[in-house]
């Protein structure tokens, strides 16, 4: 009986969505061929998944731009996370296009990323023969760490987005697209918020030649770029932002990363973290007797390189494991007498 309430859903797709949206009974499907659950879609089962996964819960504790605030109101990589969740559903719903599908790919865009924000990226970037892209990371953790290394088996569609959420992607969705999007509208605006209240930037100094298009505040900035992008994609195969809106918010992207991403007080432990997380890497190089045994596993029984392994390691690291493993490996402690 209760297998009706899934059906129930896919015909009510069927009806509400746009014909341009990814239907959740069309799902190309997951790697490992699963009964359909009885009353959840596919990908209302893929956004579970991503919510009850150690690497989600992970990120509440994870840098977004601003390494260790005093604050408690500055954005970690969770809330980052949960506000491009946000305006990617909105974006979605006013369309019409599948909003499970658009939530999942939000909540699971940066699962794979580093301890420090972008810091750590770069770090493991320089030290790994492989390369690291948090993106890549971010596929690696839904394909093959979660679950004991058995992976969430997320259908092709929400990993399709996931690996395609950074600038140079290019999604195959329209949910995909929204959250690419929208993964900027957000960092853009909470990234400003942050930082004037940090007091590295002031009201005043956004430049107004692009507030005068986007809006004044953070709250009218989003708001003006949402409508822009729902007016624009309206029953279009494809989601798009109006030049001059996208030329702004573009040329305020470069302006945060001169002003606050680059150089600013917002980074002055970044040099520090940069290097904490390369020296971890290279002792867990020399020392992989020390690594967790599911990493040892996946090197014993999955034949998967060392150095690849312990970038796995690392990157799903918090800001604070990395730090307090850091001091229990290179910083001498007390001596006391028993």
């Amino acid at each position: 009986m209760t297998d009706c309430l899934r059906k129930q859903q896919e015909n009510l797709e069927d009806i509400t969505l746009n014909k341009y949206a990814t239907k959740s009974k069309n799902s190309i499907g997951r790697d490992v061929n699963e009964e359909p659950c009885d009353i959840r879609t596919e990908f209302q089962r893929d956004r579970d998944r991503i919510i009850h996964s150690k690497a989600f819960r992970r990120l509440k504790h994870k840098t977004q731009v601003f390494i260790s605030p005093e604050g408690d109101h500055y954005r970690t990589r969770l809330t980052h996370t949960l506000e491009v969740a946000q305006i990617s559903r909105t974006i979605a719903r006013a369309i019409r296009v599948n909003e499970d599908l658009t939530e999942a790919i939000a909540l699971g865009h940066d699962l794979g990323h580093t301890p420090f924000g972008h810091a750590g990226e770069f770090a493991l970037n320089e030290v790994c023969p492989f390369g690291f892209k948090h993106n890549e990371q971010s596929i690696r953790a839904v394909e093959k760490l979660e679950r004991k290394g058995k992976g969430l088996n997320l259908t092709w569609e929400v990993r399709d987005g996931i690996i395609n959420h950074s600038t140079a992607g290019k999604p195959n969705t329209l949910e995909g697209k929204i959250v690419r999007l929208s993964d900027k509208i957000a960092y853009i605006n909470h990234d400003i918020d942050d930082a004037i209240r940090a007091r590295i930037l002031s009201q005043n100094d956004l430049p107004k030649e692009y507030t005068s298009i986007l809006g004044i505040t953070s709250r009218d900035r989003i708001n003006n770029m949402i409508h822009d992008i729902v007016r624009n994609s309206m029953n279009k195969n494809d989601i798009i932002m109006s030049e001059d809106i996208k030329k702004a918010m573009n040329n305020l992207r470069s302006f945060m990363f001169k002003n606050v991403y680059i150089g600013s007080k917002a980074k002055e432990h970044e040099l520090k973290a940069h290097n904490m997380l390369k020296q971890l890497y290279e002792y867990f190089i020399i020392n992989r007797d020390l690594l967790p045994d599911e990493y040892k596993k996946m090197i014993s029984n999955k034949s998967e390189p060392l150095e690849r392994v312990v970038c796995d390691y690392i990157a799903g690291m918090t800001d604070r494991y990395s730090i307090n493993l850091f001091s229990k490996i290179f910083i001498p402690s007390s001596w006391k007498e028993i």
